[in-house]
């Protein structure tokens, strides 16, 4: 039912994960409706957004999703929530969060210089495992508070969204009901 006329070739599919043909403007309205639509109190959902939001600030790749969602099945948070809060974590928006969580994460150590390092020739090289931990550990430390604070303004502002949503369509279709029991009404008064 929701599915292409016309299933993507493995390239094109990169291509719209990385760069959505309707836009960043749209997909990201796209996927806060489907948030506003979910099904569970205010509090769940937003518990699950925020979940989702802090695993973003981690530098764990892979794993955003999973642990997200674990988050917030502990918390007794909303998964779908979960997972959809980790599409604040995108191509646009990690460079500025790695760089935050890293030089935080160092700050945080006592580590005040960042070390000059040729990437290209060290992540080819036989010991480019020997570099991750040196940065791994930093942007780990870092992404804590950062993750924290950004899942905090990310809980408050999705659940005053839902509450109001919800609240707009629970009146609306209060409204609706009444208007088909109005004419039943009318005409048993006569």
């Amino acid at each position: 039912m929701f599915q292409r006329r016309v299933a993507l070739r493995p390239l094109q599919k990169l291509r719209e994960s990385l760069w959505p043909s309707i836009g960043w403007k749209r997909a990201t309205i796209y996927v806060w409706r489907r948030v506003w639509r979910l099904t569970g109190t205010p509090h769940m959902i937003s518990l699950g957004v925020a979940a989702g939001v802090f695993m973003s600030f981690t530098p764990f790749l892979g794993f955003h999703i999973v642990v997200a969602m674990l988050i917030a099945w502990v918390f007794r948070g909303n998964l779908v929530a979960a997972a959809s809060g980790t599409l604040i974590g995108n191509p646009i928006t990690y460079p500025p969060i790695w760089l935050a969580t890293y030089d935080l994460g160092n700050w945080m150590l006592g580590v005040h210089a960042r070390p000059d390092v040729d990437l290209t020739s060290t992540l080819m090289g036989p010991k480019a495992f020997d570099m991750i931990l040196p940065v791994l550990l930093p942007m780990a430390a870092g992404s804590v508070p950062l993750g924290l604070a950004a899942g905090l303004v990310a809980y408050f502002v999705v659940k005053s969204a839902v509450a109001a949503y919800q609240l707009r369509r629970r009146e609306q279709l209060e409204a609706r009901i009444m208007a088909r029991n109005l004419p039943d009404q009318v005409e048993g008064e006569e």
